[in-house]
């Protein structure tokens, strides 16, 4: 694993949990994390059961004992990596966005199919599709269980950055993220809508704002904490988006991607509207589905909640009893369990890196729209 910050910490649970409750295809050796800092990667090692610590990924891509290398990087060092390990022969997952840019999401789209030629395997992290009612909800959809999809309303809010005095972190910098809500966050709403309905985005209208321009930089390092100096500098990703899109079916969603919608923690939500029902999700209760049958009798109308605990609900035979909840590590493992298996089945896992370009295409035309006073513009 290249990397050791939040999603290191995210990662190592999937990787260390995933082959004692999932009877996996093959054996999985958490073997090295790779940081920068030899201290900081060595605590982290120790912490969460790798068994080396590195500073040189270079040389641990190079390596005959590694088979996969899990990319947890900012977004800036993604090509890089994942064009290199591939070429090494790596079976390779890769956090989202895939990239920071179309071109670089396109070369490692590109060296993704070469290796693939070569029985090699590539994934990105769009975790949030294996959480189960998630999951369920796409199964419904494809089930016809709500008909046509005729409109998704799609959001996923925040408010960590509310505060006009919180730090200038690497999220805000565009040469390190790439983009800020809208990457960031908005990618996960547009994976999620086209995962659900089964349908890609085509076509996009949006407006994309920085609310606060200026923040304290940190006083050492840059991360999500630290202490704030009393030097300010500039935020150079967007705080908000707003944009609407066309699926492939002509359907309408609208989509927001905010970081300061006061109130709201991590609220992945989505609700898509059909000609026969509708489907409600809500990250913030993950383990609920709302749905909505408008076959039933007038006198049965409303919207119902399902508990998706059950064991035949996707993945959750292998934890705990119908009723006990899962929370927001689980889908990691769940990650690890559809990687491992398609490595070892030899099929290619999703979602795939052609997969992360196109949504890498839908961000980059939100931007293109809102630099072009919210135009409507194809996708790729």
């Amino acid at each position: 694993m290249i990397g050791h910050g939040f999603m290191g910490a995210a990662h190592s649970q999937g990787w260390r949990v995933a082959p004692r409750f999932f009877d996996l295809p093959a054996a999985v050796e958490m073997a090295v994390v790779v940081g920068r800092s030899e201290e900081s990667t060595r605590a982290a090692a120790e912490k969460w059961g790798w068994a080396e610590a590195a500073t040189d990924w270079r040389e641990v891509i190079a390596r005959d004992d590694i088979d996969i290398v899990d990319i947890v990087t900012p977004g800036d060092s993604h090509a890089e990596i994942a064009i290199a390990a591939l070429e090494a022969g790596k079976h390779v997952m890769c956090e989202k966005p895939l990239a920071n840019t179309v071109a670089e999401a396109e070369a490692m789209t590109a060296a993704a199919e070469r290796a693939a030629a070569q029985g090699v395997r590539s994934m990105v992290g769009f975790t949030y599709r294996r959480v189960p009612a998630a999951t369920f909800a796409r199964d419904l959809v494809a089930a016809g269980r709500i008909g046509e999809v005729r409109q998704v309303r799609a959001e996923y809010l925040q408010d960590w950055l509310s505060d006009a005095d919180a730090p200038l972190t690497w999220r805000l910098q565009k040469e390190r993220a790439g983009s800020g809500a809208l990457g960031d966050i908005g990618a996960h709403a547009i994976d999620l809508t086209e995962f659900i309905t089964g349908e890609h985005v085509t076509r996009v209208s949006g407006v994309v704002e920085t609310i606060v321009t200026e923040r304290p930089l940190l006083g050492e390092g840059i991360g999500l904490s630290g202490t704030a100096s009393a030097e300010r500098g500039a935020v150079t990703v967007d705080d908000l988006a707003l944009f609407t899109g066309r699926l492939e079916s002509g359907a309408l969603a609208s989509f927001e991607a905010s970081r300061f919608r006061t109130g709201r923690k991590n609220a992945l939500r989505i609700e898509v509207s059909g000609s026969a029902g509708a489907l409600s999700f809500d990250l913030e209760r993950m383990n609920e589905l709302e749905f909505y049958d408008a076959t039933a009798a007038e006198t049965e109308l409303g919207f119902r909640r399902i508990l998706v605990t059950e064991h035949d609900h996707p993945y959750v035979s292998a934890w705990w009893p119908t009723g006990h909840m899962l929370g927001y590590e689980h889908g990691f493992s769940h990650q690890v369990v559809d990687f491992v298996a398609a490595i070892a089945d030899g099929s290619q896992p999703h979602p795939s890196f052609a997969e992360g370009l196109h949504v890498q295409r839908v961000l980059d035309a939100v931007q293109q729209s809102s630099a072009q006073g919210s135009a409507w513009l194809d996708v790729g």
